[in-house]
């Protein structure tokens, strides 16, 4: 492993070379050469990731230009996009960190910046700053073993081998578990025994409540005594078949957080952390009536937080961070530690720039050997996109919007309906759509694609429950994604109105949408138990094949009403 001089020698090299990337910006000296120089501050430090989604490579993803707040939320971290952001934070625009955090000139930003994440560049910058910080902590915020087709065809063996490599102390959790509990038990009393504490305080058994893994467990770092809880995501068995962890219940339990960080503290822990993976504003709601928990590293919401939130509650403060998905950023929280209490503490946010850190030759050639077994399939070119194609944002992306296209297409549908997953990555104009790639969108072990016969009306209240869970007022009943992408009706939303009044004027080829009558309406990924199908990837390879090339096609966006101010809002 290379010294912390050595890597920050590298780092000017690469600052003043481009390393690999024909870029003006970072010829002209754009990147500082102490860019990723973290100096180590106080005597206990933990490390963050999350919402990785399985990819083991260099990747582009593209941030939102939708994610509204309502209610409190309004105006507040994570519900900043675009310019908002950037002054918000006081992020330069035209940047590194501008393009990191947020969607702006996103075409342009890629092609001079690069690509993002990949494990072999975490794994180097990891060891370095672990490197400077004896005893320092790797925690995993989950959603690692799913979001790739090698994650799936392996059924996360290959990012469990990866964590390990990489380092981490401590986990919890959420695609995991449509593994099944069975395999997810496995992994973690085989695969991670003696390596990584994988830690839930809110899940129990069905029948006695007998809790399934630890709520938390005890490091004792420089001396001082940490305690890292485990939180799930809450809504699991809603979001993800319920048949796949049947004998086990999830849930916020806001009480039993409380006794357990009232536990920790009684064992003599004087730092209390939270793992989350409850989404941010949810940890939000959760710092300000649970006290006595110092930082909540959160997950689930994707969302890339330079700053923590700092949440007043009735016996203190909790910071509130959340560090993006894809192997995107590595969170740094150093606390400064005097007399059992946190007396100061410093915290960054690192975008993982993979042309400015060498490649961990360890973890390259893991990657390497587990990819090669699958290198054909992952290889097979399916099409090629004349447009960015990307997922992530409140209502429907480009990619969405082709998975929809093929969906209708093929299934001979009237309307079509696709997950509001927020994970999947970016592609740019002139990139090769390969199997590969198209498994970043759709590898989840549920991938049926249907054709069901609904009324207006149920399609109606279908996208009224599915945009409750995304607009609720109240974070404790915001139960999962972001909205259902939708094809062939257009409509309006309008989030701040109450359940069964958001979605309007429904129109399906410009004439209304029928209460009555019944319409044709594709979709994917049920969670019904024996639901069969052609699987999605295979309807949307198939279609790919066809039409060859991905020609810039209308995004099927609904009107939304009352966000003119919104500062989630940018169009």
């Amino acid at each position: 492993m290379m010294n912390r001089r050595e890597f920050l020698q590298l780092l000017a090299v690469a600052a003043a070379s481009g390393m690999a990337i024909d870029s003006p910006q970072v010829l002209a000296g754009d990147t500082p050469s102490d860019f990723y120089d973290v100096p180590k501050f106080g005597n206990v430090s933990l490390l963050h990731m999350t919402d990785c989604h399985a990819q083991l490579l260099p990747i582009y993803f593209r941030e939102p230009n939708v994610n509204i707040g309502v209610g409190s939320a309004f105006g507040r971290p994570p519900h900043l996009v675009g310019e908002y952001f950037l002054k918000y934070y006081g992020v330069r625009p035209g940047t590194r960190e501008a393009y990191a955090f947020t969607y702006l000139d996103f075409q342009a930003a890629a092609r001079t910046y690069g690509k993002v994440g990949g494990f072999a560049h975490l794994k180097t910058l990891v060891d370095n700053i672990r490197g400077a910080r004896p005893g320092s902590l790797l925690l995993d915020g989950g959603d690692t073993w799913q979001g790739s087709a090698t994650a799936l065809w392996t059924k996360g063996q290959d990012m469990v081998d990866a964590s390990k490599l990489l380092g981490v102390d401590v986990m919890t959790g959420h695609w995991e578990f449509t593994y099944g509990a069975e395999r997810v038990k496995h992994i973690v009393d085989n695969d991670f025994k003696g390596n990584i504490e994988f830690v839930a305080q809110n899940i129990t058994t069905s029948d006695f409540g007998d809790p399934v893994f630890k709520s938390y467990v005890m490091k004792v770092i420089n001396g001082v005594q940490v305690a890292v809880i485990g939180q799930s995501f809450p809504y699991t068995p809603i979001s993800n078949p319920r048949y796949m962890v049947a004998d086990w219940t999830f849930g916020i339990q806001e009480d039993h957080m409380q006794k357990t960080v009232d536990e920790a503290r009684a064992k003599g822990a004087q730092v209390v952390v939270l793992l989350s993976h409850n989404g941010m504003d949810v940890d939000i709601k959760m710092a300000s009536r649970v006290t006595g928990i110092d930082a909540i590293f959160g997950g689930h919401t994707h969302d890339g937080i330079p700053h923590p939130y700092q949440v007043n509650n009735a016996k203190g403060t909790t910071l509130v961070t959340n560090a993006g998905s894809n192997g995107k950023f590595l969170g740094v929280m150093d606390f400064d530690v005097k007399n059992g209490k946190i007396a100061a503490w410093h915290y960054r946010l690192l975008p993982i720039f993979s042309n400015l850190i060498p490649a961990d030759p360890k973890m390259a050639a893991y990657i390497d050997k587990t990819r090669a077994p699958f290198a054909d399939k992952l290889n097979e070119p399916l099409a090629v996109t004349e447009e960015v194609l990307y997922r992530r944002g409140n209502f429907n992306g480009t990619f969405d919007q082709l998975i929809l296209d093929a969906l209708m297409t093929v299934k001979g549908a009237d309307v079509g309906f696709s997950p509001g997953f927020r994970w999947g990555t970016s592609l740019l104009p002139g990139d090769v759509i390969t199997m590969d790639r198209l498994m970043d969108q759709t590898a989840i072990t549920y991938p049926a694609t249907t054709l069901t016969e609904m009324t207006g009306a149920t399609i109606k209240n279908i996208m009224e429950d599915v945009c409750d869970n995304l607009f609720n007022s109240d974070p404790y009943y915001q139960q999962g994604c972001d909205m259902v992408r939708v094809g062939g009706i257009q409509y309006t939303v309008t989030p701040g109105n109450e359940i069964g009044k958001r979605i309007g004027n429904m129109t399906l080829k410009g004439k209304p949408v029928d209460a009555s009558r019944t319409y044709k309406v594709a979709g994917w990924a049920p969670v019904s138990e024996g639901a069969t199908g052609t699987p999605i990837w295979e309807v949307v390879a198939g279609y790919l094949r066809d039409i060859k090339v991905v020609k810039p096609r209308p995004l099927n966006m609904p009107k939304i009403i009352g966000v003119s101010k919104n500062p989630g809002y940018a169009v």
